[in-house]
């Protein structure tokens, strides 16, 4: 039978091995992407589409049971197929409840490699057949969207109904709270994945090269138009286009997106001539267009016309129990990059992370773990978080009280340390038994 083309990626410290496992695979007509550490894997993994994992355990820094538990977390679908040369009995339980399909220790047989990804692909496939809703799940992750809370649970559900259709899609929430993985998981979590994405920050483009970007040009549009060219729609033909920050789009490039949407069809600028095009549109911003509508910078016809599902993510402190989870991804996303290790977190540091209210939202808090990696050695702990969350702890998280109380509180904890003796307790206070019964009655 012949094999169905598919992404693998083998992760092993051993060259040889490598080698070895890319000659088979590649014989039966599989991609292979190579990695010797675990560093080289996630990064290998944030930027390409994988269907296999394949990975040795015992590697220096980093081993390959972190690794199954990052892509068990990120890329929950992926099948995961174990090579080791140390087998135990106690690794290979670890493997299985990890979610490996299947273990093979090394040396083995290419029909034995044959076998074990046969029956890790066919898995997959099942899996993804049988596959629960997010109701039924509770995810940790859902494709790159990181959090167990309600609101994100919200967010996946709508996501589980629109994934398969090529609705346009309106994604609003702050700066920072992640609409782009939003935008993403839309996409490649559904049956459009093998087709483009493209992600456009309207934002970030200067006004008069939006257009010619977004629908193309011919040659003589413009000064320095010296040739046809493609745009961002004509390059997501048949997938998906994401139009983070449309609010700061022009009036012009307003009434031409309304075109795509009404008619299905692009002009390049410098023509008159329209090209059919079939793309589905996400759409995003942290400005409130209901209020650039009245202000008539943005078209109410087209506010419409991109608000056909909405969806809205929650600011970060409205959704803290997420808080964990994303601390634990940051970790081992920067504890690997920076360390070629995977990093903890003490409770004490992990409780002032719960207590801040992230007005930067969750690129704050990647921004704070990414720092407090470089500074610590193995574990984070509160010295390695910056001042600004450490005395907002203190203003925020105790109560003030009149200083009468905490003298009284604090008399209390001497008297119960001492068995309730108080001449020890007036010794240690450096004040007379008259004084502590006088306080203790107030």
């Amino acid at each position: 039978m012949q094999l169905r083309k598919e992404n693998i990626l083998i992760v092993d410290d051993d060259v040889n091995i490598l080698e070895l496992l890319q000659r088979h695979l590649q014989s039966w007509n599989y991609h292979v992407f190579k990695a010797i550490s675990v560093k080289e894997a996630v990064a290998i993994l944030r930027d390409s589409s994988v269907d296999l994992l394949i990975t040795d355990l015992k590697m220096p820094e980093v081993d390959g049971f972190e690794l199954i538990k990052f892509v068990s977390e990120h890329y929950p679908k992926m099948p995961k197929l174990v090579v080791t040369g140390y087998p135990s009995v106690q690794d290979s339980l670890t493997a299985i409840k990890s979610g490996v399909v299947d273990y093979l220790t090394k040396p083995f047989t290419k029909a034995e490699l044959k076998t074990a990804l046969d029956k890790s692909l066919t898995t997959s496939e099942k899996k993804e057949q049988h596959s629960k809703t997010p109701d039924e799940t509770s995810p940790k992750a859902y494709g790159e969207i990181i959090g167990n809370s309600e609101k994100i649970n919200d967010v996946i559900q709508v996501i589980e109904r629109v994934k398969d259709n090529k609705a346009t899609i309106f994604i609003k929430g702050e700066s920072g709270t992640g609409k782009e993985l939003v935008a993403r998981a839309i996409h490649y979590q559904g049956k459009f994945s093998r087709a483009p994405f493209i992600a456009v920050n309207c934002g970030a483009i200067p006004e008069n090269l939006l257009e010619a970007e977004l629908f193309g040009y011919v040659k003589g549009a413009f000064t320095g138009a010296e040739t046809n060219r493609e745009g961002f729609f004509q390059a997501a033909n048949r997938g998906t286009i994401f139009l983070d920050e449309i609010g700061n789009a022009s009036l012009a490039v307003q009434s031409r997106l309304l075109r795509v949407l009404q008619e299905k069809e692009v002009i390049k600028v410098g023509t008159t001539k329209a090209e059919k095009i079939d793309v589905r549109i996400i759409a995003a911003t942290n400005n409130d267009l209901r209020d650039m509508i009245q202000k008539q910078s943005f078209r109410e016809d087209l506010f419409y016309r991109l608000t056909v599902v909405e969806i809205e993510i929650a600011p970060l402190r409205e959704r803290k129990d997420d808080i964990g989870l994303l601390v634990d991804k940051f970790l081992f996303k920067y504890g690997v990059e920076y360390k070629d290790r995977f990093l903890k977190i003490t409770p004490e540091a992990l409780t002032i992370l719960k207590r801040y209210d992230w007005p930067g939202n969750i690129r704050e808090l990647e921004n704070i773990i990414q720092r407090a990696v470089i500074m610590c050695d193995k574990i984070v702990d509160v010295e390695h978080l910056p001042e600004h969350l450490k005395i907002r702890l203190n203003i925020t998280s105790e109560p003030l009280q009149p200083l009468k109380v905490i003298e009284k509180q604090y008399i209390e904890k001497v008297l119960r340390a001492t068995g309730n003796n108080k001449t020890k307790a007036a010794k240690i206070l450096q004040i007379d038994r008259k004084t502590i019964r006088q306080k203790l009655s107030e």
